[in-house]
């Protein structure tokens, strides 16, 4: 449903107040008064069935008495009541409700029937509702105070969304005192419908709001907040303080990785793939969202420190390393020209201790030099008052340098009275300050990850092309039935026969139910040989002693057969213990152990986990955790997150192991997971990556029987659609050409260059309306960088003299709510007249329709006469608005 109605709720005329009351300190009372006292234009209706009136106002029985059609209801009866309420919402016509009754699933049981009756209530008339268990909603601008917070904000570009009721009163207190304004306040309370993800889309969709501040403690339907989140983090930076960063402990877990991977580093994976800047405190809400909103965020983390006193020079290298950022290494140029302009015993490195005793002049010279070094990123002026400092003569010098940079600058001001008009004086002019260099380096850093995060979202992969030796629907029908057997955990066997199946190269298990057979089988793989216990109820092999490795001759094979065998039936008397398996001795000369898993997290779903490995994985815990589904950029940025990465690109003499295999090996893994919701956890454990090669030297997987026992729609395990695989249709052209329709890709962004340049200016015109300059990588993210959950560009491909080519695209951009889709095609010009257009413009109308997709409109210039006629023939009503032409047709169901 996403944003329709919403405006209901936040740009409401008339308004009801649905248990409003005289009473002194009552939240009826207090909605009350602030509606009416806080200066909204509109008009508000008490409704009390026992009052003729409230404060003085008309009351009136009940909704359907009001006179004049209502656009939100503000609910502050008691629980019970309120699924009765919404009802008579539904059937006034009033399409906003804001529930601040409390009594909900926070009791437990009976008030999550309650929830459930109050949504199904309001669904059949598209009623919105914010709550229940809510402090309200405020829109400064328009004076609206729909809430029983104390006091309105002043009006700002800050959009907040909050969880929390008693945080939010907390910061409208902290940000009267700090001068904090807000184009939106929201509460946001239990999410029985409108919900982060709806919100966003609405914030981000509103040009008085400049960033999105969130306040998170759980999520509901996570693809959707991830969806409108990726939509806007570009446009409309959103940031986040989650709590419950460090739970009492973990659930016991049947893999490495369900142990390893806990909420909140699987919350910050999520946020980062979303592009969203998570802060610690909420403090660093308001610093980080006002800076990246105004500055032009780091292309890096270095940063310069200029200072006149040493020891805040220190804390702020403290606060920038302790936040991951790093220390910015002067170029000898640079520190030529500094010599230059500085006195002699300037500090001769970064921090810039440029002296106590330094005039405006000296700040303003050096700031200057240093924002010219291209290994800077950014720059710190910290300002200490000592007896010669002008704080505000400083201040005017820094403004002027900053105003001719493209490089951020922050300001640390240190002390009271004397340095406030240096402060007001560089917050007026838009270079952000802070009261300790720690907090501005930490703002700093979290500009970076601003900044880091949106390359993740727009970054341009490799084209690894991934090909599957067998059908993966075949393979899947196979496997299907092997999990029917009815296996919790899947044999180490079976686990590596899914691996290879998927192209990921394994060392081979071969099962031996007595020593004998395990003889034949090590004389017939060759020595050394690894045997390992086979036991369907023991996980963990090596916790019991049932791993064995090197064993060179058959009477050692014999002797660790039985020792195998005897300890484990010690460890686990009751586990079913039938046998082990045989598998060569893989020994790789600059080889190291990594661990590759996958595991279902409750609130995102498939997680994947990357780290070191070997029995040691869980004590250093040295791993990252990303979403699937990868690609080459994705996995490349998984196996960067750690710190064995270090020594995996080659360390103090050793080579890089194979990184390009190792990513290869990442995104067949990640098309493993995608492709079986059954599985809930999932380890290679070791993986064995060399710079010749790489071996799965153990794995095991765990199935999830309430999946498999009662199906699951495709797809619902991931917080991110995947590439839609089945919408890859084979055609021809009029001519006979073979043609592929695809959705595109972000590996396509060079082809889709390519295609751009066979444009003539008149293509160009015509689909965008306008001449375009330089084509950047910032412009084709745009079109080749989609979300598939509400977007689909369809390519035409098609291979000539041995090379594939774009020949043209279509493209269906949908609303949030998904009902309306705008359809845009253009076709090159060396392939324009061979039917492609037509192609394209069947195929996009035919996938509107398995959308759900209600009506389909296109905008056109006039001079457009192919288009117009073609889409006419399919349909399409035309009408002429300000220059342009929109033909519009709707789908039938």
């Amino acid at each position: 449903m996403s944003t329709r109605n919403l405006e209901k709720i936040f740009a409401p005329k008339r308004i009801a107040v649905v248990g409003a009351s005289d009473d002194p300190g009552s939240v009826g009372q207090t909605v009350l008064r602030n509606l009416i006292g806080s200066g909204f234009a509109g008009v508000v209706y008490p409704v009390n069935l026992k009052r003729e009136s409230v404060m003085g106002i008309a009351a009136y029985p009940s909704l359907k008495e009001i006179p004049k059609q209502v656009d939100l209801a503000v609910i502050a009866t008691p629980a019970q009541t309120v699924p009765d309420l919404i009802e008579e919402c539904g059937q006034a016509g009033i399409l906003g409700v804001i529930v601040i009754s409390a009594g909900f699933k926070e009791i437990g049981e009976e008030g999550r029937l309650l929830e459930e009756e109050i949504l199904k209530r309001a669904r059949p008339y598209g009623v919105r509702i914010i709550g229940p268990n809510c402090l309200g909603v405020i829109a400064p601008r328009m004076r609206l105070n729909a809430s029983f917070a104390a006091s309105m904000p002043q009006p700002g570009n800050l959009a907040l969304i909050s969880q929390s009721g008693a945080l939010c009163t907390a910061i409208l207190d902290w940000s009267a005192r700090e001068g904090v304004g807000f184009s939106y306040f929201v509460s946001i309370g239990d999410m029985v419908d409108v919900d982060f993800g709806d919100l966003i889309d609405y914030f981000g969709a509103d040009p008085q709001t400049r960033a999105i501040i969130l306040y998170i403690e759980s999520l509901t339907n996570v693809r959707k907040f991830m969806s409108a989140a990726r939509a806007f983090a570009r446009t409309k930076p959103i940031v986040v303080v989650k709590s419950g960063r460090f739970p009492e402990a973990a659930k016991a877990a049947a893999s490495h990785t369900g142990a390893l991977a806990g909420e909140d580093l699987v919350y910050d994976a999520a946020f980062q793939r979303a592009g969203i800047v998570r802060v610690e405190e909420i403090e660093d809400l308001f610093d980080c969202a006002e800076i990246v909103a105004k500055q032009r965020n780091p292309k890096g983390p270095r940063l310069a420190i200029i200072t006149n006193a040493g020891g805040p020079g220190v804390m702020a290298t403290d606060g920038l390393l302790t936040y991951r950022g790093k220390l910015a290494e002067l170029s000898p140029e640079t520190m030529e020209r500094l010599n230059g302009v500085l006195p002699p015993f300037w500090s001769h490195g970064n921090p810039v201790d440029i002296l106590g005793d330094a005039p405006p002049e000296r700040y303003a010279k050096a700031l200057e030099v240093v924002l010219q070094d291209k290994a800077v990123d950014g720059v710190l002026v910290v300002l200490t008052p000592q007896a010669m400092t002008d704080p505000t003569g400083v201040a005017r010098q820094v403004i002027q340098v900053a105003k001719e940079s493209t490089k951020p600058v922050l300001a640390a001001w240190m002390g009271g009275e004397s340095v406030a008009e240096g402060i007001e004086l560089l917050n007026k002019m838009g270079v952000p300050t802070y009261s300790t260099p720690e907090q501005a380096a930490k703002t700093f850093s979290y500009m970076y990850s601003y900044t880091r995060n949106l390359e993740l979202l727009y970054e341009t992969p490799k084209d690894i092309r991934v090909d599957f030796a067998l059908d993966r629907k075949r393979v899947k029908e196979i496997f299907d039935l092997i999990m029917m057997e009815g296996r919790e955990l899947l044999s180490e066997t079976i686990s590596k026969s899914l691996l290879e199946t998927y192209g990921i190269p394994v060392a081979k298990p071969y099962p031996a139910r007595t020593p004998e057979e395990a003889i034949a089988l090590a004389e017939r793989i060759g020595y050394p040989v690894v045997l390992k216990l086979l036991s369907p109820q023991i996980s963990h092999k090596s916790d019991v002693g049932g791993v064995l490795l090197d064993l060179h001759s058959a009477e050692a094979v014999r002797k660790g057969f039985q020792e195998i065998v005897d300890r484990a039936r010690r460890a686990e008397p009751k586990a079913q213990i039938e046998g082990v398996t045989v598998q060569k001795m893989i020994r790789a000369e600059n080889g190291y152990e990594v661990i590759l898993g996958a595991k279902k997290d409750p609130t995102f779903g498939a997680v994947i986990l990357f780290g070191m490995g070997g029995i040691a994985a869980e004590v250093f815990q040295d791993r990252a955790v990303g979403l699937p589904p990868l690609n080459e950029r994705l996995a490349q940025r998984l196996i960067e997150s750690t710190r064995s990465y270090r020594v995996l690109k080659g360390f103090r003499g050793r080579p890089p192991v194979n990184l390009d295999l190792l990513k290869e090996i990442l995104i067949r893994f990640s098309y493993l997971v995608v492709d079986y919701p059954e599985i809930e956890e999932m380890d290679i454990n070791p993986l064995l990556i060399s710079p010749e090669g790489a071996w799965a030297l153990d794995a095991r997987v765990l199935i999830d029987k309430e999946a498999l026992a009662y199906g699951v729609k495709p797809y619902s395990h991931l917080a991110i659609r995947p590439y839609p695989e089945e919408l890859v249709q084979r055609t021809k052209t009029k001519d006979g050409a073979p043609l592929t329709l695809r959705p595109i890709k972000p590996e396509d962004e060079p082809l889709w260059h390519k295609m751009l340049a066979t444009f003539s200016e008149e293509t160009i015109r015509f689909r965008f309306f306008y001449h375009i300059g330089e084509i950047t990588h910032e412009f084709a993210t745009r079109y080749c960088f989609i979300d598939y959950e509400r977007e689909v560009a369809i390519v035409a491909e098609l291979e000539e003299g041995g090379e594939r080519k774009l020949i043209g695209v279509g493209r269906l951009t949908s609303e949030p709510n998904q009902e309306e889709a705008e359809l845009a095609v253009v076709v090159g010009d060396p392939w324009q007249g061979r039917g492609v257009g037509t192609l394209l413009t069947d195929y996009c109308l035919e996938i509107a329709r398995r959308r759900g997709v209600k009506r389909v409109f296109a905008e056109m210039l006039p001079d457009n006469e192919r288009i117009i006629a073609m889409l006419r023939r399919r349909g399409f009503q035309m009408e002429l608005a300000e220059d342009v032409v929109k033909g519009v047709k709707a789908l039938e169901d």
